[in-house]
C-alpha cells in the first residue's frame, strides 16, 4: 500500500470514529510565544495544530499527503472562517517544496521525520520565528511501539540539530517515546 492510501485510510477511520483533531498540548503551552503571522504545518494530518494556530491569528499553510485530511481541513477552515490554506503534497518530493527564505513565523512538524527537511525548515523560518517539532525517539522503554527506528530521533537529536537556536522548551518523554522542541531562530 502506498503512503497516500495508507494515510487516507487512517484518517477516514479517525473521522468515522468522530475523533476531533486537537493540537499538541505542548504547542498550546507555548501560546505566550504565538503572536500571529504566517505558519506552516508540515504533515498536518487532520489539522489539530493548524486549526489552533489559525485561531491564534496565524495564516496557516497546512501540508499533507492525504487528500482526505486536506479536504477535512478545508471544510473546517470554511466552517469557522479560519485563514488556513491546505494543500496535498508529498513531502518526500522536493520539487513540490518551494518556499522563499524567511517566509514563516512558525513551522510545526508533529510525528513526521525526514531529516532532509531540516535545512529547508531552517531557511524558511524568519529571524525570531519559531519551530515546534515533536515525534518519536529511540527510547528503550518504547522499543515495541511499531515504529521503525528509521523514523525515530536519536536521544537529544533535536537539541543538537537546533543547538544554535534559542531553545524555549525541550522534552524527551521516555514513557511515550516522544521528543519535543520549541525553539526560536536567532
Amino acid at each position: 500500500m502506498d503512503s497516500k492510501t495508507k494515510w487516507n485510510t487512517k484518517y477516514i477511520e479517525r473521522l468515522n470514529e468522530l475523533i476531533e483533531p486537537v493540537p499538541s498540548p505542548r504547542l498550546k503551552n507555548q501560546s505566550v510565544y504565538l503572536n500571529g503571522g504566517t505558519a506552516l504545518d508540515l504533515a498536518c494530518g487532520l489539522g489539530g495544530n493548524s486549526l489552533f494556530l489559525a485561531r491564534m491569528n496565524y495564516q496557516v499553510d497546512a501540508i499533507d499527503i492525504s487528500d482526505v485530511a486536506i479536504n477535512y481541513i478545508e471544510d473546517q477552515a470554511s466552517k469557522y472562517n479560519l485563514k488556513i490554506h491546505p494543500r496535498v503534497c508529498d513531502l518526500t518530493d522536493f520539487n513540490n517544496l518551494s518556499w522563499p527564505n524567511d517566509s514563516f513565523n512558525i513551522v510545526v512538524i508533529s510525528y513526521y521525520l525526514d531529516r532532509s527537511l531540516f535545512p529547508i525548515v531552517k531557511s524558511i523560518i524568519k529571524e525570531g520565528g519559531c519551530l515546534f517539532m515533536e515525534t518519536f525517539y529511540q527510547s528503550p522503554k518504547t522499543e515495541n511501539q511499531g515504529v521503525s527506528n528509521h523514523y525515530k530521533l536519536q536521544p537529544r537529536e533535536l537539541l543538537v540539530e537546533f543547538g544554535d537556536w534559542n531553545v524555549v522548551f525541550f522534552e524527551e518523554n521516555e514513557h511515550e517515546g516522544r521528543q519535543t522542541i520549541f525553539c526560536q531562530k536567532q
